[in-house]
């Protein structure tokens, strides 16, 4: 199954071909900048290394023209030395330079990667609900592998092998300049095939890395989702996908090699080429007695010496491409806006009007989705609340209109509604996951926009209806929703309330591993589980999404009856969908239609209001047939 690619994730050849390499690379330079010192000492030994490897065509000359010529073997065996102990230094400052820059770049990458994990938590769910997690994966691994590899490597060398390039060429044309012009004659058009060799690889560039992270998110949803593909017997279209995909990619990187083998040849082929017509015109200036043989066998060690640098250009300018195009798609996570505290919206008149009057108890009372308040204020209170997805189509209705409801201090109510109603968004709205579109929520008459985050999240705690567990113990997964220092009497008192003694009959108990997202558990015990992380830390405020779902009857009956002790003591915001939930509550609100239809109490609302009463019916498919009070045989419940 092909997936959906990123918002941000094609980056059009016209786009790759306009921005700027370098532009893109200095935004490297926050994370450069620390270790610059040890970087432009390594770029200086790496300089000094090629330099002294250019001195070694001058002792030829110096051999040639001297001891070979005089016949001299003491000044033979001097002229070797020399150049056994020049090879010697250049290899030693070599090493010298990898040790200057592999632990100082492990550093930067180390700490890009944090920020990158940093950053991915601070940014809003929207965010991620429309990114793909392969592109994610992918940026944090193999794009910031590319940007470390760059920098110990084709960074340093672009200054190196330039500098290299400058000296060479000045002591030929010292040497001689007529061979000089001949060796240059190649510089035009190998620049040039670089300017168009640039452009075309960076598009090309960026498509394969961002078709890499199509391949991570199906090659994770495939591992994550292995139940599914095994028990449909899809894995022969999900290995169609992936085949797809691969060869897509494939098709992608021959592209880069047949870009790059082109450069390649230009630049391999052109100073060949030069070189050999200077031997063929050094031979003739040395034959006419104007040129001597030392000077000609320095002049082509020289050039010889040059090849490297010069044959490196190809990949070393293909290198800082996927640099740029990988610091690109790094700053693109990295730009994302994260979470920040949204002002709440001027009030209305109308709006402070109505809050004054149900203030007052001038409101038009149960069952109408207004209410008296006489918490003043207090509690849990969505004013005048609308929210609407930030992708969603212009001009589209909003999912929640103008939601007024309150919760009052140690009150639990319950929220009831059809499926697509917008409930689960609307309990997502009070720890901030998405933010109210206009209109504000208060906890205790404070608006929770006001609230630092890390504080509004420590007075809220949530369970969804799909529980999340990771890769660490019970325990851990647990105490997850506690705050510091809480200890085994915490965990021990949430798996109570949330009848979680399975946990005991673990191999290692509460040290036992559940495993990647707690696929070793049942669904019952994940969301027993995310019960109790929910409750161990005994939050001012609790959201529950309908978090019995998955129990049996005779589970989910003890679950309740420990939970009411809980909600006792806590200001709850319960969704639920069967009637043996929606008791748990002091209260119920009618979510319909994105707006607060009527609240009351569950007798009230039976009576009173026909699709609360069809809702409970069970007839829609979510409600429990069975009226309070019925019991219901082992084994009939839906749970797992």
């Amino acid at each position: 199954m092909p997936t959906t690619p990123a918002p941000a994730e094609d980056l059009a050849p016209e786009a790759a071909e306009g921005r700027s390499t370098v532009r893109a690379l200095l935004r490297l330079w926050p994370y450069v900048r620390p270790v610059r010192a040890r970087l432009g000492a390594a770029a200086c030994v790496g300089t000094l290394a090629s330099c002294v490897g250019l001195v070694i065509p001058l002792v030829l000359k110096w051999m040639v023209d001297g001891p070979v010529a005089d016949r001299d073997p003491a000044g033979v065996w001097l002229g070797a030395l020399c150049l056994l102990l020049l090879g010697l230094a250049e290899a030693l400052l070599f090493g010298l330079r990898r040790w200057l820059v592999a632990r100082p770049l492990a550093g930067v990458e180390a700490g890009m990667r944090a920020d990158l994990y940093r950053h991915l938590q601070r940014l809003p769910v929207a965010f991620h609900d429309r990114w793909a997690s392969g592109q994610l994966l992918s940026r944090g691994t193999t794009d910031l592998m590319l940007l470390r590899m760059f920098l110990a490597f084709p960074l340093t060398f672009l200054l190196v092998n330039g500098v290299t390039i400058l000296v060479g060429v000045g002591i030929m044309l010292v040497q001689d300049w007529t061979l000089g012009l001949v060796i240059l004659g190649p510089a035009v058009p190998v620049v040039i095939t670089c300017g168009i060799f640039e452009k075309k690889y960076s598009a090309v560039a960026r498509r394969a890395q961002d078709q890499v992270g199509d391949l991570t998110t199906v090659v994770e949803e495939s591992v994550l989702g292995v139940r599914i593909i095994k028990g449909f017997g899809r894995h022969r279209s999900q290995a169609r996908a992936f085949h797809e995909l691969s060869h897509t990619l494939r098709g992608t990187e021959l592209r880069k090699a047949r870009l790059l083998a082109a450069i390649w040849a230009v630049i391999v082929t052109l100073p060949e080429l030069a070189i050999g017509a200077a031997l063929v015109v050094g031979t003739v200036q040395v034959a006419d007695g104007s040129l001597s043989a030392g000077t000609l066998v320095a002049f082509l060690s020289t050039a010889l010496a040059l090849r490297w640098p010069v044959e490196s250009i190809g990949f070393l300018l293909a290198m800082s491409q996927e640099a740029a195009t990988a610091t690109d798609r790094y700053f693109e996570v990295m730009d994302a806006e994260v979470e920040t505290g949204v002002a709440a919206p001027p009030r209305t008149e109308a709006a402070t009007a109505a809050t004054a009057a149900a203030a007052m108890g001038t409101g038009t009372g149960t069952g109408t989705g207004t209410e008296a308040d006489p918490g003043h204020g207090g509690g849990l209170r969505f004013e005048n609340v609308c929210f609407r997805y930030p992708d969603a189509p212009p001009g589209s209705p909003p999912l929640l209109d103008r939601v007024d409801l309150h919760i009052r201090p140690g009150e639990s109510m319950a929220l009831v509604g059809a499926t697509g109603s917008g409930k689960t968004t609307l309990t997502a709205l009070v720890p901030r996951l998405h933010e109210v579109t206009s209109g504000r929520i208060t906890l205790d008459g404070e608006d929770i926009t006001a609230l630092p985050r890390e504080e509004l999240r420590s007075m809220v705690a949530v369970a969804f209806e799909e529980p999340t567990l990771f890769s660490a113990t019970v325990g851990e997964n647990v105490l997850m929703g506690a705050g510091e220092g809480a200890g085994d009497e915490e965990l021990g008192r949430a798996l109570a309330v949330a009848q979680a003694d399975f946990v005991h009959a673990l191999p290692q108990g509460t040290g036992t591993q559940v495993g990647e997202q707690g696929l070793t558990l049942s669904g019952g015990q994940r969301q027993r589980l995310a019960l109790a992380r929910a409750v161990v830390g005994r939050p001012r405020f609790l959201v529950l999404d309908d978090p019995l779902s998955a129990l049996d009857v005779h589970t989910e009956a003890a679950v309740e009856a420990a939970l009411r002790r809980v909600l006792a003591d806590t200001t709850a915001l319960i969704v639920a969908h069967r009637p043996s939930t929606v008791l748990l509550a002091d209260r119920v609100a009618l979510l319909s239609g994105g707006r607060v239809a009527a609240v009351g109490t569950h007798q009230e609302l039976l009576r009173t209001n026909a699709e609360y009463a069809h809702l409970m019916s069970g007839r829609d498919g979510h409600g429990d047939p069975r009226q309070p009070g019925e019991s219901q045989a082992p084994g009939e419940g839906d749970g797992r």
